[in-house]
């Protein structure tokens, strides 16, 4: 024994005792210490087993002059001052009725809130809340959440907890929440949690504060996922902004709780898919039809064959050691416009084909532009931004720079522990280059490089664009139409017709475009948060 006090006695195992009254009875409790620090769920238990508590009781700790203590100081009190606690316990009593309980009416539209109680009724009407929430807490451990229960636990947090009101009154406001608000939001119902469940809260707590969210602000749900809030939790793969943010506070990973499976995420340019094409020719019909083709100067016995090699060509892309010759085996490419989508619809079908032609102007350019105004202004978007008015003068046109705002809706992540993120414009260069004309080709391309697929535009300036093309493996493969918007679609399904990774920094990017856009392997591609985000708030906007 190292020291000794009347309110605690310290071991040098680093475990103490403190002193613990309850009712009125007065017991030395052993804190146990985990990872370094005092433990305070078990040391609740210590004090359970102590005084002989049933079950189902509930224990809140006080010190001794009667202020509660949390899980999230425990461990930092017991090590700043001398102390000794109470401890104060109440049974679970059943939900009373709804209007009892909530002092606030919830829009079942637009999850929107007006007030319904008197002035005299506020204070016992928000003490019941308080209670009742508390109760349902200890119970979402041994159940299956219930969105009601999940949004009344959203709801009583963010307004016991500096700020909640804040994100409360932008989403009246706006129906939406920004980056710095939803922060404030995920940061909020993480301090909660962990106060009430302690640092390591079961998957079904966290599944609850994200249902909550959704259900308490509807119009955050994402309706191209499952249940709508896997991007603030996925229990399947542990991810989304609660998850992240508890690992944060926890400064550890809760590995436990992560269950992220390979193969339910699949989807994307490298899967090998099965298409439903006929006349396909193999051995040496196909040989044959790879050298007429290399020979022929009509274009439309070159489509023709082309079609008929589909299924071997697609053999060879998924082949380690003949994907990279693929443009040497096949090139007119290079030289024949219309492949790539004449492929892409082999693939996928005409209706899928068509959505991003069709959908981008009219539907997602606007929203793209609307959404974007919320971000952190830098000079880069402030440009981007001025091309959607009609007296800009930006280099880009609009529908160019409509898509290069998508690449700061979804910025790019860190490539690995050692790399460093790059910047929202430098990862736009990545998607979009330009050349002036007149300058050689193999000369640009020579000094730029690149590894994944870009869109190369060629004109006396940017706002007026004379020639497209694919950049693939150094070659250039020219495009079709002659408007950015076609022409970028077809850098797109570049990456499926060659079976090409995305880059890594564009990978956000590409994904939105790959599910949202042209809901392409939606049920078994792996979306990040943000990728869920974004889409909720372009379809609401």
């Amino acid at each position: 024994m190292c020291c000794q006090s009347l309110e605690c006695v310290h071991f040098c195992s680093g475990e103490m005792l403190v002193q613990v009254e309850h009712q009125a009875v007065q017991k030395w409790v052993r804190v146990p210490v985990t990872d370094d620090c005092y433990d305070y769920l078990k040391f609740i238990q210590e004090v359970h087993a102590k005084f002989n508590l049933a079950s189902g009781v509930s224990v809140d700790l006080k010190d001794s002059s009667g202020v509660d203590v949390d899980a999230d100081i425990f461990d930092e009190l017991l090590r700043s001052a001398t102390v000794s606690f109470k401890v104060v316990t109440e049974r679970f009593v059943a939900p009373v009725d709804q209007s009892e309980v909530t002092d606030a009416s919830f829009s079942s539209e637009d999850g929107s809130f007006s007030s319904v109680e008197s002035p005299s009724s506020a204070s016992s009407s928000s003490t019941v809340i308080t209670e009742n929430t508390k109760a349902q807490r200890r119970r979402l451990v041994e159940g299956p959440p219930d969105s009601e229960m999940a949004k009344n636990i959203v709801y009583v947090a963010l307004h016991q907890k500096p700020g909640g009101e804040d994100v409360i009154k932008e989403y009246n406001k706006t129906r939406s929440l920004s980056d710095p608000t939803r922060k404030k939001l995920v940061n909020i119902l993480v301090a909660d949690m962990i106060e009430s469940h302690g640092r390591v809260p079961p998957v079904n707590i966290r599944i609850t504060y994200a249902l909550g969210i959704v259900t308490l602000f509807p119009s955050l749900k994402d309706n191209g996922s499952p249940t709508g809030y896997e991007h603030y939790y996925d229990p399947l793969s542990g991810q989304g902004y609660l998850a992240y943010r508890l690992k944060t506070v926890q400064r550890n990973t809760a590995s436990d709780f992560k269950r992220s499976s390979k193969s339910a995420h699949q989807g994307g340019p490298r899967t090998l898919r099965e298409t439903l094409t006929s006349e396909q020719l193999f051995g040496d019909g196909c040989k044959e039809a790879m050298s007429m083709m290399k020979h022929s100067s009509d274009q439309e016995v070159v489509r023709e064959k082309m079609k008929a090699t589909f299924k071997h060509r697609q053999n060879m892309l998924h082949d380690l050691d003949q994907s990279s010759l693929i443009l040497d085996h096949f090139p007119r490419f290079l030289d024949t416009p219309g492949l790539i989508e004449q492929d892409f619809i082999m693939l996928f079908g005409e209706d899928i084909s068509g959505k991003f032609i069709a959908r981008w102007p009219t539907f997602y350019k606007p929203r793209v532009t609307t959404v974007s105004k919320s971000l952190r202004q830098s000079a880069h978007l402030d440009d981007l931004l001025s091309t959607q008015e009609e007296s800009s003068d930006y280099e880009w046109d609009s529908d160019l720079a409509a898509i290069l705002l998508l690449v700061h809706l979804l910025p790019p992540t860190a490539k690995g522990k050692r790399q460093g993120k790059i910047s929202a414009p430098e990862a736009a260069d990545r998607v979009i280059k330009f050349m002036k004309v007149g300058t050689s080709m193999a000369t640009f391309l020579a000094k730029v490089g690149s590894a994944q697929p870009f869109l190369l535009c060629v004109g006396e300036k940017k706002s007026r664009i004379q020639k497209f093309y694919i950049i693939l493996d150094q070659k250039p493969i020219p495009c079709v139409a002659q408007t950015a918007v076609a022409a970028f679609d077809e850098l797109f399904k570049a990456h499926f017709v060659f079976a090409v990774s995305y880059d890594a920094t564009l990978l956000n990017f590409y994904t939105f475009i790959q599910t949202t856009v042209y809901g392409i392997d939606v049920a078994t591609t792996k979306e990040s948060p943000r990728v869920k985000e974004i889409r909720v708030r372009i379809n609401n906007t």
